[in-house]
């Protein structure tokens, strides 16, 4: 069996691929039918070993994504202030011209690079958008992780010792979920890769759980959930360090005696949180603090429970310490790394978890780089993106010229956006690979456009790291390139020969073959691999066999050095990619099985439970208890949050008529009582100011936020003159990122503080 099946249909055939979806975190199986290279028919497949048939209504919207006539077919180059289609030899040599002028003239630390969030869902640029950034030689490098989710890979690298090592629950065996910032029925999982998310929360339900949600709104996860806990934004930190507290002052800590042996810190960790009562954060929080003693005492005396955080624990000013205090919890009521508890994957494509040596290691550090203007941290080798304006319109030395994007929209998706917006006009040069002629890339001098998901081979590198059950699913494309069309790994490819003078006409098969080949030694000479002491030439024919290239052979390389693979004919039965392929609708590996200590990698082999930093960030965390956390003096006096909706995927789902038709979403949720107080009605175009900037939009009345916060959702804005956005500008609705502020982070991650944002409301 293959990905790809022939049905007789009259003359003529249908052909049924199976693949991931490429569109989110949670990885559903689709069954796709093509006929004549047009797809037909996209549903949920049934038969997918992870989702089971589930479909959310962004998967079934591949057909459109890839018919959408505003989606890039060649490059763009802008002359005269105006794109234009050029071919790839006339965009590849605009490249050199611009990019090689402003390397030879102010050096490689002069470029910027910036990958979006897609990337993460994407096998080129996992593989080649590394070879890409690494031929340019720049330590100027940004991402979405810093409006994401970066605080829970430094407090799992601090605990842990990678960045990597980030517990997901045990969604199919616990019987307590809590979880703060979280809304999967809006936006699946994340952080933690599952399929039909809403099916795995009735199931706590079905068999005698419980699920609490704890957030500002009242999300329609919350609509379902056991309990509801309207919490103040920015606040979980202090919430989860007064759980913490009554576990120990009530002698409610049970460390497994698997765990017992292989943790540090707990008398520190007592100590530290003593002051954290729950009668002292209650009001702050805007909870009792009898709520938080039965949340604590309910949490230790589940038969399994887990603590999830996400997006609105980790976009606050204490993402990274409230990340650490989610895992906290965990541990001290002893469901960290048991079933139905949080617990680690084992990747079958393997990671920083699985090579080097188990059980102990270098761990983390941040700080290895500065940015110039402000001294802020690099973290897991990348700066905070809300620096990259100011390091784009300070003069100097070092000061960035030129930028490189890879799928991404960070005039819409990042702090401060006019900011931004105004910084990329200023740039020397800039080159974009993206779909899309949108908000961002109208800045670029040349669009180099990839080819459309669905011609696109797919594995989810990344995510797989974070799922609930060890998977694997490999899809082939689907639809054949256009004619002269490179894949995307090509385009990373040729990027990197340019930067490094080799001119437009080198061989993207040179850059491949280097990158192969480095994996291929380093796994021979590494004791620990299944491949240690092989020869590395017999490796190479062996993953180059029937021409494989590009992200297919690192991939195959991958799954066969993996923790299941086939060690190249060592292992028989093993993973490869030639299995993958035999098996359409993936592979499953089993439930999580505990890995502590292998997993770790700190230099006690131990985890982490008081890391010095995390500890010390208490103190600030405690001044909250005093200052609370609404700006009253500025009469900023509300606090604004996020939403996403299921039909969007932060910005660049919404060019697509049938995910954003009907009533408008981008709209300002208001509790009844703050709207009241300003004379506000439903409909009513209101005036949104923070410390940076304004929006006007439509107001909307609900009882489903607490008084005191306003809801405005991401990724909307789409009005820039110069973008190629049919349907978005249609809706174009307003850039919430207007209002955050490029000063406020999390100073641990450099994380912008994308929730909890003082605002004023007016009529």
């Amino acid at each position: 069996m293959s990905t790809l099946q022939q049905e007789s249909s009259g003359t003529e055939a249908n052909k049924v691929a199976f693949r991931t979806c490429p569109l989110c975190e949670a990885g559903c199986g689709l069954e796709i039918t093509v006929k004549n290279n047009v797809v037909t028919h996209i549903r949920g497949d049934m038969q997918d070993v992870f989702s089971g048939g589930f479909i959310c209504p962004k998967g079934s919207t591949l057909k459109q994504l890839h018919d959408d006539p505003d989606r890039l077919r060649m490059p763009l180059v802008k002359r005269n202030g105006v794109h234009v289609e050029v071919s790839w030899q006339e965009a590849w040599a605009e490249v050199e011209r611009g990019l090689l002028a402003v390397i030879n003239t102010h050096g490689r630390e002069s470029v910027a690079t910036y990958m979006g969030n897609p990337t993460a869902h994407n096998l080129s640029a996992m593989t080649f958008g590394r070879v890409a950034l690494q031929a340019i030689g720049t330590k100027q490098r940004f991402s979405a992780s810093t409006v994401d989710q970066l605080p829970k890979q430094v407090a799992g690298g601090y605990m842990f010792g990678t960045a990597a090592t980030v517990p997901v629950p045990d969604l199919d065996r616990t019987q307590y979920l809590l979880m703060l910032g979280a809304n999967p029925y809006a936006s699946n999982g994340s952080m933690c890769t599952a399929p039909d998310f809403p099916k795995r929360l009735t199931g706590i339900q079905e068999r005698g759980g419980k699920v609490v949600v704890v957030d500002p709104r009242k999300t329609r996860t919350a609509e379902v959930a056991d309990e509801w806990l309207a919490i103040m934004p920015g606040t979980d930190g202090l919430f989860l360090a007064a759980i913490a507290h009554v576990l120990f002052a009530d002698k409610l800590v049970k460390v497994t005696a698997h765990l017992a042996a292989h943790i540090n810190g707990l008398a520190e960790l007592e100590q530290a949180l003593e002051r954290f009562t729950p009668e002292v954060v209650a009001d702050v929080c805007g909870l009792s603090a009898e709520t938080i003693r039965r949340i604590a005492h309910e949490i230790a005396e589940a038969p399994t429970a887990a603590v999830y955080g996400r997006i609105g624990t980790t976009t606050v000013a204490f993402g990274t310490t409230t990340s650490w205090l989610v895992d906290v919890v965990n541990v001290l009521s002893g469901n960290l790394d048991t079933p139905g508890g949080a617990m680690f994957t084992l990747p079958v494509a393997g990671g920083a978890t699985t090579r080097g040596t188990p059980g102990k290691g270098r761990g983390f550090r941040v700080g290895k780089g500065h940015t110039r203007v402000r001294h802020l941290p690099e973290a897991i080798g990348e700066y905070p993106i809300a620096a990259l304006a100011e390091e784009v319109l300070t003069p100097g030395e070092g000061q960035i010229k030129a930028l490189l994007t890879i799928a991404g929209n960070p005039v819409l998706s990042t702090p401060h956006s006019n900011q931004l917006d105004e910084a990329l006009a200023h740039l020397d040069f800039m080159v974009s690979v993206d779909i899309y002629l949108n908000e961002t890339t109208r800045h670029a001098n040349v669009i180099l456009p990839p080819p459309s998901h669905l011609q696109r081979d797919h594995y989810d590198l990344l995510l797989l790291q974070f799922a609930v059950r060890n998977v694997a699913n490999y899809s082939e494309a689907i639809l054949p390139l256009e004619e002269g069309q490179p894949d995307e790994w090509e385009i990373l490819a040729k990027i990197a020969a340019i930067v490094q003078g080799k001119g437009i006409d080198a061989d993207v098969s040179v850059s491949d073959d280097a990158a192969i080949r480095s994996m291929v030694n380093s796994a021979v000479k590494d004791s620990n691999s299944n491949i240690c002491g092989r020869d590395a030439d017999e490796i190479m024919n062996e993953v180059s066999r029937d021409g494989q290239r590009g992200p297919a052979r690192m991939i195959d390389f991958m799954l066969r050095t993996g923790p299941y693979g086939d060690a190249f004919g060592a292992a028989i039965g093993g993973a490869t990619l030639q299995l993958l392929k035999e098996h359409p609708h993936g592979i499953d590996y089993g439930a999580l099985q505990p890995r502590i200590p292998e997993i770790l990698r700190t230099p006690s082999g131990k985890v982490e439970l008081a890391p010095e930093v995390l500890v010390n960030d208490l103190d600030r965390l405690y001044e909250v208890v005093n200052n609370g956390v609404v700006d009253n003096i500025s009469g900023r006096n509300l606090l604004l949050i996020g939403r996403r909706h299921l039909r969007s995927n932060n910005s660049w789902m919404h060019n697509i008529n049938v995910l954003v038709k009907g009533k408008s979403r981008c709209t300002l949720i208001m509790n009844p009582a703050d709207a009241h107080a300003r004379g506000v009605n439903e409909g009513d175009l209101v005036s949104v100011q923070s410390r940076v900037g304004e929006v006007r939009v439509a107001a909307e009345i609900s009882d489903t936020i607490r008084p005191g916060v306003v809801s405005l959702p991401h990724g909307w804005g789409h009005d820039a003159e110069g973008s190629q956005l049919q349907i978005a500008t249609q809706v174009a609705g307003v850039n919430s990122n207007i209002l955050t502020d490029h000063e406020a982070l999390d100073p641990l991650s450099g994380t912008s503080v994308l929730n909890g944002i003082p605002v004023a409301v007016h009529r």
